[in-house]
């Protein structure tokens, strides 16, 4: 069974201000959802709200094995922002993002 979802919900999740440093800190590995709470100065609960999308659909995956974990499935992230078809939302996303840096 083939994995629907909406790409204009990832792609806006991916290029949230929050969300991105996030998946920046899950770049290097997996890290726990209290560090990544800590280094976005969020409660743990707010992490896994903003990244509940990705959860669901499996562009972050999450471990329950004692404290929870979260990695990045940086292969299918990648495909996201790769495929020509999203190419336009992609930069939509990051001038997006730099207007809210700016």
């Amino acid at each position: 069974m083939a994995d629907t979802f909406d790409r204009e919900k990832v792609v806006d999740s991916m290029f949230d201000p929050v969300t991105s440093s996030i998946l920046a800190e899950l770049e290097d590995g997996e890290k726990t959802c209290s560090s990544l709470a800590e280094q976005a100065s969020i409660s743990e609960s707010e992490v896994l709200e903003r990244l509940s999308y990705l959860i669901e659909h499996e562009f972050i995956i999450k471990n329950t094995d004692g404290e929870t974990t979260l990695s990045a499935n940086s292969e299918k992230l990648s495909s996201i922002v790769e495929s020509g078809d999203n190419f336009d939302q992609t930069i939509s996303g990051l001038e997006k993002m730099d207007s809210y840096l700016n």
